[in-house]
């Protein structure tokens, strides 16, 4: 039984000992490529992309609620029709 639980003592140390080696090992990494990326960053920038001009249209003029006036009129003039069919004279 003592050989056993020394086993054990000497399975748990071992595995400490990996689980330790391999997160070092993973930490230096992330180190190392960060380096590597902030130096490449430094010699090869990323290209300033331009954005496309706004067009100018001088089709109808707009509200500022953002819906034309012939649009707000014919929605209002079909609104008016379809109260006018629907109603219910009670």
């Amino acid at each position: 039984m003592d050989n056993l639980t020394q086993l054990f003592v000497e399975a748990g140390t071992l595995m400490l000992a990996g689980m330790v080696f391999v997160f070092a090992f993973l930490g230096m990494l992330i180190i190392f490529i960060n380096k590597v990326l902030v130096n490449l960053a430094i010699k090869y920038p990323d290209p300033v992309v331009q954005s496309k001009p706004q067009r100018k249209t001088n089709k109808t003029k707009v509200d500022k609620g953002g819906i034309s006036s012939p649009v707000v009129a014919a929605i209002s003039s079909a609104v008016s029709q379809y109260r006018k069919q629907h109603s219910t004279n009670k």
